[in-house]
């Protein structure tokens, strides 16, 4: 029987204190738990209604899971519609990455809405990307919000949350490619893209922050033929990425 006991705690985890308290999360939905089943993850339970269970047990094999009802499963899924599955994760640990030689890792300064963050990883995902660096402000990749919008995508992306200007200074030896988006700066479509580097990403009102700013070796513009104020965040990594991945 699913106790009450497990329902607080899985309930809990929506919270980002007590996904740290306990280093586990949530992922949720047919989709992505199927993804999670494919991964190197580590499940500590999964949660899911008889159909799921049934459809899928061959991957369920080497896991925790527990049947309960569809109107158990709503209780602690933070989707509007979830007729299928949530599983508690462990989390993994957060190691420093560098981008290597002939590689280009994402830097993501104080990205704040779980959706786009999400949206940001997927793309990353689809262009190839394994890496994204976050500042400790970006929101925890590990939000409900960001999984789901992440479809999958955060199984295969490796993150590091750290305070960007220190890893900065650190790498500044390296004198690595340091490439950021800003307004009235190089054309992005006639930009010599290096072999390898960081390209940075900065907040949704206010860009990249000074601090940040001040490491950025290469600024560049994305060109604007009409009169929209900004592009949102997910986009405007989707034309960085599509215009590097050309250039090559």
């Amino acid at each position: 029987m699913f106790s009450k006991q497990q329902q607080k705690y899985v309930q809990s985890l929506q919270i980002k204190k007590y996904r740290q308290e306990h280093a586990t999360f949530l992922v949720e939905g047919t989709k992505s738990v199927l993804e999670l089943m494919d991964s190197d993850f580590q499940v500590e339970l999964l949660l899911c209604t008889p159909k799921f269970f049934e459809d899928n047990e061959k991957k369920l094999k080497k896991i925790s899971v527990e049947q309960i009802s569809q109107t158990e499963l709503e209780k602690i899924s933070t989707l509007q519609s979830n007729d299928a599955a949530v599983a508690v994760v462990k989390m993994k640990a957060n190691e420093s990455l560098l981008a290597d030689s002939k590689e280009f890792v994402l830097v993501l300064d104080d990205i704040r809405d779980p959706g786009n963050l999400g949206t940001i990883l997927r793309i990353a995902d689809w262009y190839g990307f394994k890496k994204v660096i976050c500042s400790n402000t970006t929101v925890d990749f590990y939000n409900p919000k960001v999984i789901s919008a992440s479809m999958g995508s955060f199984t295969r992306i490796k993150t590091f949350y750290t305070d960007l200007q220190t890893y900065f200074e650190q790498i500044s030896v390296q004198k690595p490619a340091i490439i950021g988006t800003f307004l009235n700066h190089e054309n992005l479509h006639q930009f010599s893209f290096p072999e390898a580097g960081y390209i940075v990403l900065g907040n949704e009102s206010n860009g990249i922050g000074d601090i940040v700013e001040k490491f950025v070796s290469h600024k560049v513009t994305i060109p604007r033929f009409g009169h929209a104020e900004s592009l949102n965040v997910g986009i405007a990594t989707a034309i960085v990425l599509d215009n590097l991945m050309r250039s090559k």
